[in-house]
């Protein structure tokens, strides 16, 4: 199981995130009926017929008028898009019903509860794959596909929600979801401080203590070329930190949008890197980095091409206006000489 996995296993373990889940991203009317005061978790260890556990998932319940409705909130951190998570989460959430009724806690008319089963991905692409089980299932004519069962979930997908959607909302889950799919550190700086803000109570020290280690064993463990600072403690602690760094990430982060594509096909050969690079690195970089990274990047394409620059290409190159750096990379796969670009 990874840190990420873990982290949010520790956040939904507070009932402060799942109130704020249902109350923020559950647009449905009948969470209007819940009473949120009577949120509690409760165990989940079932086991399926093929022996596996599942000491993990995350269940809580909270009552719906005078019955309990169950919160399945399935936190196995999809980052990658499953085909088949209708039938994953319609298993689990069968054996959650098998365990009901072993506990007989239907519901007074002797019912099963209603379950609302949930699913974070966080993903670099959107979720394109089904939510509903039905659609899994091949439609066979003649009336078998009224066989097919219909369960479906919700799902979350952090990526999808939009900046200005999610920064007006006073909600632990919206933060969460800022500091997941943000790369400006400025909208860090801001998100965490109002965490603080809205954690500064006593009894809220275990859930500061939650993304504080979100922040030391993701946020500051990813990157290759990041430091990684000594383990904080307390939010505060994460604050000053990124204090202290928000200027140098904004330069490191500006860089990596001009090189992440370059470096990726560079690999490949130059030809097909340059193509590549040019694609995603310099859509990417220009319009986001500065001038001098656009002379640094193109330097480096032509000295792979063409050998190492003289001192007067070299400060040609520096002197040049964006318009020309862009026309002189373009003209790179193209040319068989340097002079051929820098005298254009």
């Amino acid at each position: 199981m990874g840190d990420n996995d873990n982290s949010y296993k520790l956040f939904f373990s507070h009932v402060e995130m799942v109130r704020d889940l249902l109350l923020g991203f559950v647009k449905e009317e009948w969470v209007k009926g819940l009473d949120l005061d009577s949120l509690e978790r409760v165990s989940a260890s079932y086991v399926s017929d093929d022996i596996r556990d599942r000491h993990d998932d995350i269940v809580w319940r909270v009552r719906w008028g005078e019955e309990w409705l169950y919160v399945y909130i399935l936190i196995e951190f999809q980052s990658t898009v499953d085909m088949y998570m209708p039938l994953r989460v319609m298993v689990y959430v069968g054996l959650l019903y098998q365990d009901l009724i072993r506990e007989k806690k239907l519901t007074s008319s002797g019912k099963l509860p209603p379950v609302l089963p949930v699913v974070l991905y966080n993903g670099s692409g959107r979720w394109e794959a089904p939510i509903e089980m039905w659609d899994l299932i091949e439609d066979v004519p003649g009336g078998l596909s009224r066989y097919r069962p219909r369960f479906t979930f919700l799902l979350l997908d952090e990526g999808a929600y939009r900046e200005e959607d999610l920064k007006p909302l006073k909600n632990l889950v919206s933060a969460l979801f800022r500091l997941e799919t943000s790369r400006d550190p400025e909208k860090i700086m801001e998100t965490v401080t109002l965490l603080l803000e809205w954690l500064a109570a006593p009894e809220q020290a275990s859930l500061r203590r939650a993304f504080t280690v979100w922040f030391n064993r993701v946020f500051f463990a990813t990157g290759k070329d990041r430091v990684k600072p000594p383990e904080l403690q307390e939010l505060t602690e994460v604050r000053a930190m990124l204090a202290e760094r928000v200027e140098e990430w904004k330069k490191e982060w500006k860089q990596e949008g001009l090189q992440e594509g370059l470096q990726e096909g560079l690999q490949e050969g130059l030809e097909q890197g340059l193509k590549k690079g040019l694609k995603k690195g310099l859509k990417k970089g220009l319009e986001k980095g500065r001038k001098e990274g656009e002379a640094s990047i193109l330097m480096k394409l032509l000295e792979l091409k063409f050998g190492e620059l003289s001192v007067k290409d070299r400060k040609r190159v520096q002197s040049a206006d964006s318009d020309t750096l862009l026309k002189w990379t373009e003209q790179i796969l193209t040319a068989n000489k340097l002079d051929e670009i820098l005298s254009s």
